[in-house]
């Protein structure tokens, strides 16, 4: 079994469409979830999440993945060294 690590992932979202997608693909993932905050930056028209993962690598790469394939949201993760 691989090894898990904390993780943040940073999502900027610009279509607030996409938020149901982006809330079902980290429901699919809500067992690696430790917590999660968002802001919306209503003067921006864009949301900013920071989701906090306590995940195996591949389990925070396919998350960052399927979010980042998703129009007008931007997806980047940060791991730590444990």
């Amino acid at each position: 079994m691989e090894e898990k690590r904390i993780a943040v992932l940073s999502i900027v979202v610009e279509k607030r469409e996409q938020a149901e997608i982006l809330n079902r693909y980290l429901s699919e993932y809500a067992e690696y979830v430790v917590g999660r905050m968002g802001i919306p930056y209503r003067e921006k028209h864009v949301s900013i999440l920071s989701v906090v993962l306590d995940a195996p690598s591949s389990a925070v790469n396919a998350l960052t993945g399927k979010i980042g394939q998703l129009d007008g949201v931007s997806a980047k993760t940060l791991f730590s060294k444990y």
